[in-house]
């Protein structure tokens, strides 16, 4: 349990009673264009899902390209509120565009520090895997995001243009 200046934040995975707040916010997020539940498949029954994606996130069958993780949700009263991801390995592509740390909080619970906690507890997780300088970026225009890096001690490292897409700010961050 971690607490923000408000309220006691559970960090953990899911469980079978967080189908509901997953859910609305994997859809919340997906109108931002961003995947908060990694392979999730609308209709797949919540219980199926959960055992995939731990088989997943584990390295057990995972497409090409793909890197074995780990997530970490931040719960506030029965409230799924955010998520990190951790992975334990870089592709080129990740050394590009996805770094180490992934994170998102749904937008009812955004400006509230839980970024900032769930980018902290990232940093933590990777210390466990042996990752002593994280990668993160994050879109050169997210400046909430740039703000949670940098006050976790992100030091940018240098700015990355994706075709097709918003230049990448790319940061290292101690896991020490």
């Amino acid at each position: 349990m971690e607490t923000t200046p408000s309220r006691t934040v559970e960090l953990r995975g899911l469980r079978l009673d967080d189908e509901a707040s997953a859910t609305a916010g994997h859809a919340e997020l997906a109108a931002d264009g961003f995947t908060y539940l990694p392979f999730f498949e609308a209709g797949e029954p919540w219980g199926v899902y959960l055992r995939r994606v731990s088989r997943l996130s584990a390295g057990e069958g995972l497409p090409p390209g793909f890197v074995p993780w780990s997530d970490l949700y931040a719960v506030l009263d029965g409230d799924v509120a955010g998520r990190v991801s951790v992975r334990h390995e870089l592709t080129e592509s990740l050394a590009q565009v996805g770094g180490h740390i992934g994170y998102a909080v749904r937008p009812g619970f955004r400006r509230q520090g839980y970024a900032t906690l769930l980018l902290r507890t990232g940093l933590l997780v990777a210390r466990d895997l042996g990752i002593d300088r994280a990668l993160v970026t994050c879109a050169d225009d997210n400046i909430a995001s740039v703000g949670v890096i940098e006050r976790c001690g992100g030091v940018l490292e240098d700015l990355v243009d994706i075709p097709g897409a918003t230049r990448r700010r790319r940061y290292r961050l101690p896991t020490r």
